[in-house]
């Protein structure tokens, strides 16, 4: 559907990176409806992947009982979209997320609570 303004529409953004602590980064768990959206974070962007997977997501995520669960060396990452495999060693900034980056995570044999995802 075409929709038209009846008003310019020319203002400068309010949600650039300026505004927050750090640059925010989405965060999502594929098939697992528990979370129904990403999570959006202020993360550092020297933030190393590695230090992102083990320390903040168990505090995002970790109220699921399927996480205790998950094989990190299978988990398949997507990144705006497209399949991608982070550095760990590596900063976000290294691993090419900025601010307002969307990354998600699919965790093969886990398909939310009790299957559910299927």
């Amino acid at each position: 559907m075409t929709v038209k303004s009846v008003a310019p529409y020319d203002f400068p953004p309010q949600d650039t990176v300026d505004q927050f602590p750090a640059p925010l980064l989405y965060i999502g768990w594929e098939d697992h409806k528990m979370f129904c959206a990403p999570f959006c974070v202020p993360m550092p962007p020297t933030t190393l992947f590695g230090d992102l997977v083990k320390g903040a997501l168990p505090g995002f995520f970790g109220a699921h009982p399927d996480f205790a669960r998950i094989d990190w060396d299978q988990v398949q990452w997507i990144r705006s979209g497209q399949p991608w495999q982070p550095d760990a060693a590596k900063s976000l900034a290294d691993n090419g997320l900025g601010h307002k980056s969307l990354i998600r995570f699919r965790t093969p044999g886990l398909k939310g609570l009790g299957g559910s995802s299927h």
